[in-house]
């Protein structure tokens, strides 16, 4: 139990590391502008070194900032549900801190999973035609792999419930 609960841990503390450099980094999306390479993030846009402010409110990057945001808030709070789930006490009886854990990475992943769905639909359908020689950069990358292991960190916290639970049940030997 102790080693999936582990596990789930330093994937959830990775995966909050990703979310947040991932939103914070202006390198979602790299193009080829007049000759000259531009990169953009959610917050900025940079072109020949000089980096602006993204001040338009578009609504599909409001959207992605909000889930981005809301994914990495919500994965935080996984964390500090999952290291309070070392403790074996709990005040509730019916309350279990590593399934708590567990729903807040879902939710997690799924807050991120919009965003990402959001970003790369508008991104291949809109800005992809405008812009001839254009990619994603590492900072969306990192949206991904943060998905990737916000879920990881949901399942083994779910893995640490079921196991709980299961020697719950059988009652001592």
């Amino acid at each position: 139990m102790y080693s999936f609960m582990g596990g789930g841990l330093f994937c959830a503390v990775m995966a909050n590391i990703l979310l947040v450099v991932s939103t914070a980094t202006d390198y979602w999306m790299q193009y080829r502008l007049s000759g000259s390479f531009a990169h953009q993030g959610l917050w900025r846009s940079c072109m020949s070194g000089k980096c602006y402010t993204l001040t338009d409110s578009i609504a599909y990057w409001n959207a992605t900032r909000a889930f981005m945001i809301l994914s990495a808030m919500s994965c935080f709070a996984g964390i500090i549900a999952g290291i309070l789930s070392f403790a074996h006490f709990s005040a509730f009886e019916r309350f279990n801190r590593s399934f708590a854990a567990g729903i807040m990475f879902f939710t997690s992943t799924l807050f991120v999973l919009l965003a990402m769905a959001i970003y790369t639909g508008v991104t291949v359908n809109f800005l992809g035609k405008r812009f001839g020689d254009w990619r994603f950069s590492w900072s969306y990358i990192l949206g991904w792999v943060a998905l990737l292991m916000t879920f990881f960190a949901g399942i083994f916290y779910m893995c640490a419930y079921r196991m709980h639970e299961c020697r719950r049940v059988a009652g001592p030997r």
